[in-house]
């Protein structure tokens, strides 16, 4: 008890800390002139987040995956890194409070402590495939739009500016912000190049590569859009016959896979000391991590079996 009372002071002490060091004015910033800058109540917030930020980033870019600010692009989510990172950071801090609060110093702590922090990137990750889903869903529609701008003697540009001010978002931005780079200077590859970066979408990489292609080499590039147009309508139908076909199988497996969880948590919340010879004893504790790795195995089985590529 009094190593519990101990730790709690500590944790008390450094956040009071924390928040002392974020209420007092930081110091003033210079610009090139030498002249005080003055900084707004959220910069001064984010300050403290930006290198834990940075740091997340440097290691994304070595092992070659997507930065924090990719991901929040891909998402749509008007956020700086330094606030997703806080934003993290709030959940850990609130799980691990819930966490001890309802467990004390148990393993249960510091499970909900790591759940409530992957909590933001899972949502994250849930805007973006709804809205790559939006995307891929009216890309053959756009392709016939700009297909027919280009059948009506506009250039490349010209007509994605027309498509861009006829579609419906998620597009319209997408089209709206290459432009922009293509006005500022960028050249219509690499604009696009970015834009495929930015959304993640097999379809529209095909594109982008076809008009790389033809600019480098000449041809029809009407109709080379009308031909991915048709394969890209093909491959949506298929997709969707596929998905409507294995829906019965995704979800007993999403079911088979969650139950045992969802009862342990039950048991767990109504009887601890009925569930809790499975935490404290030897043989219970390899028996939940032989349990877990049997239900890995087998949600993995049944998405490779129901996840086919088209």
């Amino acid at each position: 008890m009094n190593t519990v009372f101990i730790l709690s002071v500590i944790a008390a002490l450094g956040v009071l800390a924390a928040s002392t060091a974020v209420a007092l004015p930081a110091a003033a910033r210079r610009d090139s002139w030498g002249e005080p800058t003055n900084q707004s109540l959220r910069d001064r917030v984010n300050q403290p987040f930006e290198v834990l930020a940075e740091r997340s980033n440097r290691r994304r870019r070595l092992n070659g995956g997507l930065t924090i600010a990719e991901h929040l692009a891909r998402a749509d989510l008007k956020l700086r890194t330094s606030e997703f990172v806080m934003i993290q950071i709030g959940f850990l801090l609130a799980g691990a409070v819930l966490g001890f609060w309802r467990f004390g110093f148990a393993p249960q702590f510091v499970i909900a402590g790591v759940v409530a922090y992957l909590i933001p990137m899972r949502y994250v990750k849930w805007r973006q495939g709804r809205r790559l889903k939006a995307f891929n869903g009216r890309l053959p529609d756009t392709l016939s739009l700009l297909s027919n701008a280009l059948k009506a003697g506009l250039s490349l540009p010209q007509a994605l500016e027309a498509v861009a001010h006829t579609s419906a978002p998620p597009i319209s931005d997408e089209l709206s912000r290459a432009i922009r780079e293509m006005n500022l200077g960028s050249a219509t590859p690499q604009a696009l190049t970015n834009m495929v970066r930015r959304v993640g979408s097999e379809d529209l990489d095909l594109i982008v590569t076809a008009i790389s292609i033809q600019s480098s080499v000449g041809g029809n590039l009407a109709r080379i859009l009308d031909g991915i147009s048709h394969t890209i309508r093909q491959r949506i139908q298929a997709k969707a016959q596929i998905s409507a076909l294995t829906a019965q199988m995704r979800a007993s497996g999403w079911i088979i896979t969650l139950l045992p969880f969802i009862v342990a948590a039950v048991l767990n919340l109504i009887t601890p000391s009925y569930f809790g010879i499975m935490l404290t004893e030897p043989l219970g504790r390899v028996m939940l991590v032989l349990a877990g790795i049997s239900i890995f195995i087998g949600n993995l089985f049944v998405r490779r079996i129901t996840n086919l590529k088209v």
